[in-house]
């Protein structure tokens, strides 16, 4: 096959944003060529396809570029969506787009301030009162977790599969802190996504793609 037969999926294994939209593509069951990438050494044919060169970016066979997470998720659900993912997004349209806003804003911000402080040159301090901006996020999620089975409300959808991969990384920034805080609902929610087949396909180990082995990994 060439290029102009599957979709081109450029992703790095751990970024937040490329596991969402990962999830979602395998879930809707269309093939893609997946490329993963390092961060550190951006293939040119990547930056080509992308200025801002930041992970994911699917490429369509007619050559058309999505450079957004949510974006990629919707093409890749609107198309095929045997779970009903998206149903949430018109059942609770509103609580969906604050959700969603706050995550992808205010929420990311925090965690990356609270994960990289170095990167920032922010003091312990600092750290904590973002840390602080993050767990009150969290906390929502929590209650919300205390009513229905998932964000997305009675079965799991597009709001848990956006927003897992990024409470995952909250986590890792303090395992011993996150796990002691008292929000059961959170941790079982997360923790049977850690230990769920969905997630252990779209975390598979690939060598990073070579531009002379090929179109990529059918994915």
């Amino acid at each position: 096959m060439t290029d102009h037969d599957l979709p081109i999926l450029w992703t790095f294994r751990r970024c937040p944003y490329a596991m969402r939209a990962r999830l979602a593509i395998k879930r809707s069951g269309i093939l893609v060529y997946l490329r993963e990438i390092l961060l550190k050494d951006k293939p040119a044919e990547f930056v080509k396809d992308s200025e801002k060169a930041t992970v994911p970016v699917l490429k369509l066979p007619d050559g058309k570029i999505l450079e957004e997470s949510v974006e990629i998720m919707l093409w890749a659900l609107k198309q095929n969506d045997p779970d009903d993912w998206c149903q949430v997004l018109d059942a609770e349209a509103e609580y969906s787009k604050l959700f969603l806003t706050e995550l992808d804003g205010a929420f990311k911000d925090a965690l990356d301030r609270y994960k990289y402080a170095s990167r920032y040159g922010l003091n312990g301090d600092e750290v904590l009162g973002y840390r602080s901006i993050g767990s009150a996020f969290l906390q929502r999620v929590n209650e919300r977790l205390d009513k229905h089975p998932f964000v997305s409300g009675q079965r799991q959808g597009f709001l848990d599969i956006a927003s897992l991969p990024f409470v995952r990384q909250f986590r890792i920034a303090d395992p011993i802190w996150f796990d002691n805080q008292n929000w059961d609902p959170l941790h079982e929610w997360l923790q049977q996504f850690l230990e769920s087949e969905q997630f252990a396909v779209i975390m598979q180990k690939f060598k990073p793609w070579d531009s002379q082995k090929g179109d990529g990994i059918s994915f």
